[in-house]
């Protein structure tokens, strides 16, 4: 009876053993970092940011400025194409006092290259 028991509970019951089939296709490739880090100063009027690109996929920055009066348009840069490892300031300025500045990324489509000036 003992050796009929030991065989029962040695023999392969068809189940993995491992990790479970439902964790193992639960797992997702992650997404890969994208984006780069952007510095942002402001002095008076005058709006800089300079932003580094660490990953391999370009990334393309604008800045956006808001201006603190009603009467003083807000500004949007040109969107500026910032390429593996390198880095690239944007400029912005208002007539009076800024209210708020940003930096956004968008993912660079094939296309022509906008490069710094």
């Amino acid at each position: 009876m003992l050796v009929a028991l030991a065989l029962v509970a040695a023999a392969p019951s068809g189940v993995p053993q491992g990790p479970s089939a439902a964790r193992v296709e639960e797992e997702k490739p992650r997404p890969r970092p994208f984006g780069s880090e952007c510095r942002t100063g402001v002095a008076g009027a005058h709006v800089v940011a300079y932003c580094h690109n660490p990953y391999p996929e370009t990334d393309r920055v604008r800045l956006h400025v808001e201006c603190d009066q009603w009467w003083d348009i807000d500004t949007d840069s040109r969107p500026v194409e910032a390429g593996p490892a390198m880095t690239v300031r944007l400029t912005g300025r208002c007539w009076k006092e800024v209210r708020s500045a940003w930096v956004s990324h968008q993912k660079s489509a094939p296309g022509p290259v906008l490069r710094p000036r």
